[in-house]
């Protein structure tokens, strides 16, 4: 059975990937290129978020009875995190793409801190607190639908 360390570990990775296709675009003056790729990548991170949000950390705060710990410094962080894709977004739509590396090099500290607060302490203590119910909360993340960006 797979652990939600590795399940939302390889989503982190995958949206690493997808966000140096749109920083690379960017850095090379394809403001097309980046709009294409940022927009698919923006959309993974908020599935990702909304995962987390709606599925595992009440999971995990049911079980725990702790709404006040790790789950909400995530979730401020996941706030920061939009707040910069917004900026991303808007940076595109005004065909700057200094202003969009400059934002870009923000996410990418604010991503990198952040995910490994969630590798190494959240995840592992959500496999363990969550026992047996790790394989149904990993279905209902897989069954989540994405919802439209606002």
């Amino acid at each position: 059975m797979i652990a939600i360390a590795q399940f939302l570990a390889d989503e982190h990775h995958s949206c690493d990937e997808s966000f140096a296709t749109a920083e690379e675009a960017a850095q090379t003056g394809d403001l097309v290129g980046c709009r294409q790729r940022f927009q698919p990548f923006r959309t993974a991170m908020e599935h990702h978020f909304q995962k987390e949000e709606q599925v595992l950390f009440p999971a995990f705060e049911q079980a725990t009875g702790n709404t006040m710990g790790p789950t909400r410094v995530m979730r401020l962080e996941h706030q920061q995190m939009r707040q910069t894709l917004t900026e991303m977004e808007q940076a595109l739509t005004g065909s700057d793409l200094d202003d969009f590396l400059g934002q870009a090099e923000t996410l990418l500290i604010l991503m990198q801190q952040h995910n490994i607060k969630e590798e190494q302490i959240l995840y592992p203590m959500c496999d363990r607190m969550l026992g047996a119910a790790v394989g149904p909360v990993i279905q209902d993340m897989r069954d989540l639908p994405a919802e439209p960006l606002a």
